[in-house]
């Protein structure tokens, strides 16, 4: 390795070798030099961020702060590209003897971590730091999945821009996985008959009370009050989804039955709810708040009452339950992944008998393919909307993560429980779900 071969150096950085072409701003180039996909690492911050931040996270770094450019693939859906180099950047912790080498090859003055691009949230560490710097009780406040932290990750995320998430998610603006009735179906019908197909799961009656946690921008909520009669009230942590919720409760006519309020569930005061649907929250909460929250739905269930929780799941239950750097640090701040069995058993655990329990990977996948279609269609809108840095931030985590649900990295579940009490869960002897 010479001093002029920095594509040569990152390359070696790559298990296996790179199975792309990459190239360099001093002219030197590596990998796969007949792919039709490439990497090129601008300038000197790239090559920072890609040695400060060795892994996933310098190279996002590099990329969504316009230091590192992806050919051969659209910027709001590098699937191609990705599907490629996914598993191969686990970056191997260099030796003494390889740091040495790296810096007598490449110079001290790439090793000096440039500032991070503002798209990046505070880190776990850097939460609790700021807080002591203030006092303990501010500390305090900031720990993990308390109120105010949960707030903060919630609002780095949703609170993007509606108009975003419209060009992005469609229609139905449902930032969850989505329930394909056939191969072909849109994304559309596939996202209605998810909510049709929990409030059959739920089975919900005109007269009954749904409480929905973590709603997003309604649209359970909605469905629920207009097809099955329900009065149902949604709660979020963001309050860009509960204005654009509640204007859009109105304008379909729906203030007699559906509310959409700014609030953290812990906050919800009401009870006695015949169903209680979570749809992409315990994402959220953290895996040691799993038996409080399950406590608190059950709680909040009159007897016999259902509970259907829809959570995205890893593929074994042994791992460290926290998501990667790039995710926690652009995507899910704080976000925890674990297997469906611990949600499983946190459920029984608190008194809730399983009834049901179903994986909807594949169609998790699909779901992130029709998003990425979207956000590709209506890409100049979206960068005029929160910029080029954000609008990258998103084709890669939704390109990413549907790599991880196709290769069963990570999974889609749910799982449907009643409040049984002396025996009695008023559950069918087999269900059918209304299919």
């Amino acid at each position: 390795m010479t001093q002029q071969n920095i594509a040569g150096t990152i390359s070696g950085f790559f298990e296996g070798g790179l199975p792309v072409r990459l190239t360099a701003f001093d002219g030197s180039e590596a990998g796969d030099l007949d792919s039709p996909y490439g990497l090129e690492v601008l300038n000197q911050r790239g090559l920072q961020y890609i040695l400060t931040a060795p892994g996933d996270l310098g190279l996002a770094r590099a990329y969504v702060s316009g230091d590192l450019a992806m050919h051969g693939t659209h910027e709001g859906d590098p699937y191609p590209l990705l599907s490629l180099i996914l598993d191969k950047t686990d970056f191997a912790r260099p030796s003494i003897a390889d740091i040495v080498g790296l810096v007598r090859n490449l110079g001290i003055s790439n090793f000096n971590p440039p500032k991070p691009p503002p798209q990046e949230h505070l880190p776990a560490w850097r939460h609790t730091i700021e807080g002591l710097r203030t006092n303990v009780g501010s500390a305090l406040r900031w720990a993990r999945h308390s109120q105010e932290r949960d707030a903060d990750a919630i609002h780095h995320h949703y609170d993007v821009s509606n108009a975003f998430y419209e060009h992005v998610l469609g229609p139905s603006m449902t930032y969850t996985c989505a329930v394909f009735p056939t191969e072909d179906a849109t994304l559309e019908e596939a996202q209605a008959n998810k909510y049709d197909l929990i409030c059959r799961k739920l089975d919900l009656k005109p007269g009954q009370r749904l409480l929905d946690l973590g709603c997003g921008w309604g649209g359970m909520v909605r469905h629920a009050a207009k097809h099955y009669g329900v009065k149902a009230l949604g709660v979020t942590l963001s309050r860009e989804q509960a204005n654009w919720a509640g204007e859009e409760i109105k304008r379909q006519g729906l203030d007699d039955l559906a509310e959409v309020r700014f609030s953290d569930y812990r906050d919800v005061p009401e009870s006695e709810f015949d169903a209680i649907s979570s749809i992409g929250l315990t994402e959220h909460i953290g895996v040691k708040n799993y038996p409080a929250y399950f406590g608190f739905i059950r709680d909040r269930l009159k007897p016999q009452g259902r509970m259907l929780n829809h959570c995205i799941t890893r593929n074994d239950n042994l791992h460290n339950a926290k998501a990667g750097a790039f995710i926690d640090r652009y995507v899910f701040p704080d976000g925890e992944l674990i297997g469906s069995g611990t949600i499983v058993t946190a459920v029984e655990n608190q008194g809730l008998e399983v009834q049901h329990h179903e994986n909807f990977r594949l169609h998790y996948a699909k779901t992130l393919t029709g998003w990425n279609k979207n956000l590709v269609e209506h890409w100049d809108e979206c960068v005029a909307e929160v910029g080029i840095g954000t609008a990258k931030v998103w084709g890669l985590y939704m390109a990413g993560s549907r790599l991880g649900f196709e290769r069963n990295m990570i999974q889609l579940h749910h799982v449907l429980a009643t409040k049984t009490l002396k025996g009695v869960s008023d559950y069918p002897l087999r269900h059918d779900f209304g299919v």
